[in-house]
């Protein structure tokens, strides 16, 4: 090896080392993650697989994707996997769940879905999920098969607060076996009340390996999964309005004032939120009939730990943060995990016309609750257990005829719960209506920590929705629209003072959606906007209008060798008051004292594209002093001022 070539490996592994270390990442990450790229690209030629002409015979079109549900209709042709540009530079698509969120301002704090969703999910269920969206979903991750190995590499830095690593690699064993694994480590740094901004705020580990066999002939297909997620997130309560934030004799406070970030105070120090979750997962079918019979079964067991600790109880108790110490004036420390296991076992079946799933479902799960005690109390108030089995039984049948289909499915929990969903598609037309009836979830029927306490006793909440929705493309456009009522009757949340409450009266909301996407040459154009009637008042907060345009020209350069995009993408929310945080129930609540004003954020963007490789630049919120200072995410959290990021996706098919 020549002494360029080393002087080459070693100055890409340091600076590699150099940028996990700004994260406060252990220096031996850095080196990981310089021998793991390097190993790929230093290939030698002969690894490739060309025919007699040169030409690379694998790659994306050889190189498809398969997921659980799919096997679970018994399709299992699988899809190409994807790589466009379009959603490269779009911070929503970073995480597993790309529904539009509220955080608390940086990417790995806890978050909350935005918009109205009816919830399906019956039966015992945790109901700590603000660190949802950046763990692996085990029922939907991809398999692969692969004609040769497949790489997948990601890196995205957002100087100097967020850092994303991701690595991948699958691989058949001849034609029927695959299998893989994937590593993801991201975090972010602190952008209040620090001197430092390399302080990190955020870290993040997710380790996944997965398997997928099938048989010669194609009777037996078995996909499973084994998954590990560490979540650590410090928690900063938000700024601290002082005396020079307010103005008049009044003392009315002047937001504006509060943007300035690293000097700031914040209202928590020394508090952390641990989210640490396991999750295997078997899903297996087996062909009785041809594809007209097929049994199959799930079994699917997780672990979820959370744990919140504050050990300068003394400070924050000045700051009126918390309502009370109950079972330590020193240091909170509560703590809970959830088990679950369940198996699931059915048939189903498909023709070119008809399809259905039968299923029996049950589940175990248990809860242990506790917290650090130095009072003179009872050992039993700071700590209780809960657990139970569950039966479900459910399924789904569809039939479709040319351009007409309509399809039904439904779960019953024995004997209180249940969702029933029916709909009918007449060329570009499709209407739905649902009907549910869910218990509420095991943190909003008890809690035992430091600083809260209750024991409730909810009803159901019954969710009846209509829904039409229009999916038309007319040449280079496409318009999708959709109209949604929904009637909520004994709805639990969260109320003014972070404690779960339902409530008594019926909500009704109306929702209205509409997305275009068009073509002109080389310019493209994706616009879309949801319209939301209802989503304010008693136990219930959604902005009026939450939007995102995105306009960019799309083109080759230097001889076709480099596909490039260059645009815009701006981001729009109404007025609302904003759901505020409860770091030690980890729980989004309401209020009444904070108003987030109309907030848009507009992006600049360049990406491009060079075979294998993806790249792009960014400058986010570009807008920033026009005309205001800054954002809220979350009441008191501040969003990220305006910043560079970049990034780059790099596949490999041999």
């Amino acid at each position: 090896m020549s002494d360029l070539l080393l002087s080459t490996i070693q100055k890409a592994i340091t600076a590699y080392s150099a940028g996990f270390r700004a994260l406060r990442w252990p220096r031996r990450w850095g080196l990981v993650a310089g021998l793991l790229l390097l190993s790929a690209t230093l290939r030698p030629a002969s690894a490739q697989v060309v025919d007699d002409s040169t030409k690379n015979l694998y790659g994306a079109r050889t190189t498809f994707i398969i997921r659980e549900a799919d096997v679970l209709r018994d399709q299992n042709e699988g899809r190409m996997i994807d790589t466009t540009l379009t959603r490269l530079p779009q911070a929503r698509y970073w995480a597993h769940d790309t529904t539009y969120q509220q955080d608390l301002g940086i990417f790995g704090t806890a978050s909350r879905r935005l918009l109205w969703e009816p919830n399906l999910q019956l039966g015992a269920r945790f109901g700590r999920t603000v660190f949802d969206r950046y763990a692996r979903n085990a029922a939907t991750i991809p398999y692969y098969d692969t004609r040769s190995p497949y790489t997948f590499f990601r890196f995205h830095q957002g100087n100097p607060h967020e850092q994303i690593f991701e690595l991948s690699y699958a691989r058949s064993i001849k034609k029927l076996f695959n299998a893989g694994f994937a590593f993801e480590r991201f975090g972010s740094n602190k952008h209040l009340a620090v001197s430092n901004t390399r302080t990190g705020q955020v870290e993040h580990t997710n380790f996944l390996f997965f398997v997928r066999y099938q048989t010669a002939n194609d009777r037996y297909h078995a996909l499973a999964n084994f998954g590990t997620a560490r979540h650590r997130a410090v928690e900063q309560g938000g700024v601290v309005v002082q005396a020079k934030d307010q103005e008049g004799e009044a003392g009315k406070i002047n937001l504006q004032q509060l943007f300035d970030y690293q000097d700031e105070e914040v209202r928590l120090t020394r508090a952390v939120n641990r989210d640490d979750r396991n999750r295997f997962r078997l899903a297996h079918t087996y062909r009785l009939l041809g594809r007209g019979l097929t049994a199959f079964h799930v079994l699917d067991w997780s672990r979820q730990e959370n744990t919140y600790t504050d050990d300068q109880l003394a400070q924050s108790a000045g700051s009126g943060f918390y309502p009370r110490n109950r079972l330590s004036t020193t240091a909170t420390n509560d703590q809970a995990e959830y088990r679950q296991l369940e198996n699931l076992v059915g048939v189903l079946g498909r023709t070119s016309a008809v399809e259905y799933r039968l299923y029996g479902r049950q589940r175990s799960y248990a809860l242990d609750s506790k917290a650090r005690l130095d009072l003179p109390l009872p050992q039993d108030s700071a700590r209780f257990g809960e657990s139970g089995t569950q039966l479900f039984v459910g399924g789904t049948a569809a039939f479709r005829y040319r351009q007409f289909a309509i399809e039904t499915a439904g779960e019953y929990k024995l004997a209180n719960e249940y969702w029933v969903r029916a709909s009918a598609r007449l060329g570009p037309l499709t209407g739905e209506v649902l009907s549910a009836s869910y218990a509420p979830t095991l943190t909003e029927q008890r809690f035992n920590g430091n600083h809260f306490v209750w024991n409730t006793d909810f009803d159901n909440t019954q969710v009846q929705q209509a829904r039409v929705v229009l999916s038309q493309r007319l040449g280079n456009q496409h318009v999708e629209a959709s109209a949604t009522v929904a009637n909520i009757t004994n709805l639990v949340y969260y109320n003014q003072q972070a404690r779960p409450a339902q409530l008594g009266e019926a909500k009704q909301l109306f929702i209205l959606h509409a997305r275009h996407r068009f073509q002109l040459g080389h310019f493209f154009a994706d616009n879309q906007v949801t319209y939301t009637a209802g989503g304010e008042g008693a136990g219930l907060r959604i902005p009026d209008i939450v939007g995102e345009s995105r306009l960019y020209y799309q083109g080759y350069v230097f001889k076709k060798a480099l596909l490039g995009q260059a645009g815009v993408q701006a981001y729009f929310q109404s007025r609302w008051r904003a759901y505020d945080y409860s770091p030690s129930t980890q729980q989004f609540f309401v209020q009444d004292h904070f108003t987030i004003r109309n907030l848009p954020v507009v992006d600049v963007f360049l990406s491009g594209d060079i075979k294998t490789v993806g790249i792009f630049l960014k400058m986010a919120y570009v807008n920033q002093f026009l005309p205001h200072r800054g954002y809220f995410a979350t009441p008191y959290y501040p969003a990220l001022p305006r910043r560079f990021q970049f990034g780059i996706r790099w596949q490999f098919f041999n």
